[in-house]
């Protein structure tokens, strides 16, 4: 499993952090940043749940 952000529709909400800090991290301008691309399959629960409650809609699962 990949996953990915659209940094255009993005806000840096942040809600992706706080469900899967090992994945998400915002940097010092606020931008997302995907720690691990290529998702763990110990923590793909958490990305999935983290990409259904993102407010914008800005990350993407590829499995």
């Amino acid at each position: 499993m990949k996953v990915s952000v659209d940094p255009l529709v993005c806000e840096a909400n942040a809600v992706c952090v706080g469900l899967a800090p090992e994945i998400f991290d915002l940097n010092d301008d606020d931008e997302l940043q995907i720690l691990l691309p290529d998702v763990p399959p110990e923590l793909q629960d958490r990305v999935r749940h983290a990409v259904r409650s993102c407010p914008k809609a800005a990350l993407t699962l590829e499995e």
